[in-house]
């Protein structure tokens, strides 16, 4: 395990910097949304080029990111995704412990995108495992529930070109002046609601309703 824990710890090192870094940064008060298509985009709903586009940026292992989960994800899915009103975009962006957010995604990945959301959800739902056992444990336990072995766990979490992308994706919302999470946009337009969980489906849902009204 001590192996695991360094091989990978070298390979988020710059990861980890790039959070570090963004941690520090005010969180802007507009920008980020990019309707458009970005590089490792997941996404679900109406497909790509739809009237009304909801952009979260969130990670795995963010408290706020996992109450919103919980508490407003299956109502916003209900009535916006399932019904394919809108087209919902899912975009990483590891928070600390940055190098278990990271891996988090990495698996999530390479689960497949069939699975991709089932296990990012998984790992929000069991944040708590993550403090109770240890990282490793919680995000093997994870994988293995998405059919992966434990040798393909290591490879997919040690993977050099996978945590470039990462590193990528996280550039790419640094640049578009994204540092707290969650975070929502609605066609470009953040939504932000008091409280610290999230955007409230009360306000997407204003900001959604207008935008889908527009001719």
């Amino acid at each position: 395990m001590a192996n695991f824990e360094t091989r990978f710890a070298r390979m988020s090192r710059r990861a980890a910097i790039t959070g570090a870094a963004m941690a520090t940064m005010a969180l802007a008060a507009c920008g980020g949304g990019s309707k458009g298509a970005a590089e490792g985009d997941m996404g679900l709903g109406a497909p790509e080029g739809a009237k009304v586009t909801v952009v979260e940026y969130a990670s795995v292992t963010c408290p706020h990111c996992a109450l919103w989960q919980a508490n407003t994800w299956p109502a916003f899915k209900a009535k916006y995704v399932d019904t394919n009103k809108v087209r919902y975009v899912f975009r990483e962006l590891p928070t600390p412990p940055v190098d278990a957010a990271t891996a988090g995604f990495l698996v999530a990945r390479c689960a497949g995108p069939d699975k991709y959301f089932d296990v990012v959800h998984q790992l929000m739902a069991t944040q708590q495992e993550m403090l109770t056992s240890s990282p490793r444990d919680w995000l093997l336990r994870t994988a293995q529930a998405a059919g992966m072995s434990e040798q393909q766990f290591n490879d997919c979490v040690t993977d050099k070109d996978a945590v470039a992308a990462m590193e990528t994706r996280v550039q790419a919302a640094r640049t578009a002046g994204v540092t707290g999470t969650p975070a929502f946009y609605v066609n470009d337009t953040q939504v932000i609601t008091p409280g610290g969980e999230g955007a409230s489906l009360a306000d997407l849902s204003a900001a959604i309703d207008a935008e889908l009204a527009k001719k």
